[in-house]
């Protein structure tokens, strides 16, 4: 791209909204901010012990429009300002995530909040300690189901499952890893219809760029995935929009920066200055219309996500419609910071996928629930950073909310919350 054409605001004056009544005051924010070394408040980095052990950061991503915060804090050279380079790798699929992660070839990692938390139960692939240094962003997920679903009456979750109920052939679904979010996201919403994923239904796992291909030639009559591949199925005209995300768990999380533990164990100062770095470039992008036009054009780039610009940017923009005529603005679309409100690597969020992967049998027995989310989600660096970033902090590692089928989620009884369900494993 060209970056003499950017107009991007002055990143130094640049101050975080407090809106939010949940996160506490400047105040505190300048408290942590004391906290943080000098090199990193000014961001001029000395020679010390506080500069990035590691300057050049490889961060895998998926082509999916939610890799952007990642991208932009390389392409808008965010990551300059705090003494590092990150570069941005493409991989084909999630398990390619995975395993350059285990085996250290990729630093860190745009990546599905369960996969991280699969890798760490040892349900996911080989058990290895991970750790999640920033929730990157929430929402803008979406469950397509193909044209010919249509055809037989099933344009929503209770027609569907009318369907479904009729036994008339199997039925096919396809999410994008076992463990992670698009799994989760699909088996809750079919549950929340009456039907059980494991037992009324098949699933299978298909590469996120690949799911369109796979609808049209017929391998499968719905997915879970990432924009812009619910989009491009409208638009190439073979699926619709059944249900959102956001409709499913309004503000959920989605993809996380995940790497190792032993990484943040031998790059504690990067791990920090790249979370200012990705922090500063969700802040851009959320900041206006025109960033996030801009942003589109980055990322459809082939060397990204490989795809027009027009097909990414209106669902970005909240511009929605479901390829049945409906259209609308979804105040609830994906975001990057939302004030700050995006990005806290809660507890409760962490916890969340364990009560998931424990009501779908992923794992046989309940987990110390708190301890693995205390252990995966590194409060710490994440603090760090957003103290050098200028972001404010909400007030608990817990947050309160309620999903589709009613069902309150606050992470205070997680083992009754897992086994309440009456559809599971």
């Amino acid at each position: 791209m060209d970056d003499k054409k950017l107009v991007l605001p002055d990143v130094a004056t640049d101050k975080p909204s407090f809106s939010r009544r949940d996160f506490v005051s400047t105040a505190l924010g300048a408290s942590l901010m004391a906290m943080v070394p000098p090199g990193v408040r000014s961001g001029a980095w000395a020679a010390g012990s506080d500069a990035p052990e590691k300057k050049e950061v490889r961060i895998g991503f998926i082509p999916l429009t939610d890799c952007a915060s990642v991208v932009m804090a390389a392409v808008n050279k965010f990551d300059e300002k705090y003494g590092i380079k990150i570069i941005p790798t493409k991989e084909a699929s999630w398990a390619s995530v995975r395993d350059k992660l285990v085996n250290g070839e990729l630093d860190c990692a745009h990546v599905l909040y369960g996969l991280i938390y699969g890798v760490q139960m040892g349900i996911g692939g080989p058990k290895k300690d991970m750790a999640n240094l920033m929730t990157l962003n929430t929402n803008g997920q979406a469950i397509t189901l193909s044209n010919q679903m249509k055809d037989k009456g099933a344009i929503d979750g209770p027609s569907l499952a009318k369907l479904i109920a009729k036994k008339e052939k199997e039925y096919t679904f396809a999410q994008t890893f076992p463990t992670g979010t698009h799994a989760m996201w699909l088996y809750y919403w079919l549950a929340a219809q009456g039907v059980n994923p494991l037992k009324d239904v098949k699933t299978i796992t298909v590469p996120p760029p690949q799911m369109v291909a796979n609808m049209r030639v017929g391998n499968m009559d719905g997915y879970c995935v990432g924009e812009p591949w619910n989009n491009r199925a409208i638009m190439d005209n073979i699926g619709f929009t059944a249900t959102t995300t956001q409709d499913i768990w309004t503000d959920h999380p989605e993809k996380i920066l995940g790497t190792t533990a032993d990484w943040v164990k031998q790059n504690p100062n990067t791990a920090r200055a790249v979370v200012a770095a990705i922090l500063d470039a969700g802040k851009w992008i959320d900041a206006s219309i025109a960033n996030k036009q801009k942003t589109a054009e980055v990322i459809a780039q082939k060397s990204y996500v490989n795809t027009d610009t027009e097909v990414i940017v209106a669902r970005m923009l909240g511009r929605y419609q479901n390829g049945l005529g409906k259209s609308w603005d979804d105040k609830n679309c994906m975001k990057f910071f939302n004030d700050g409100a995006v990005n806290y690597p809660y507890l409760s969020d962490g916890m969340w996928f364990l009560t998931q992967h424990k009501r779908w049998g992923l794992l046989k027995d309940h987990p110390k629930y708190l301890e693995v989310a205390k252990q995966v989600n590194r409060i710490d660096i994440f603090k760090q950073g957003a103290a050098a970033a200028g972001v404010a902090l909400p007030k608990s590692d817990m947050r309160t909310s309620k999903l589709i089928d009613g069902v309150v989620w606050d992470g205070k009884d997680p083992a009754k919350y897992a086994d309440g369900f009456k559809v599971k494993a």
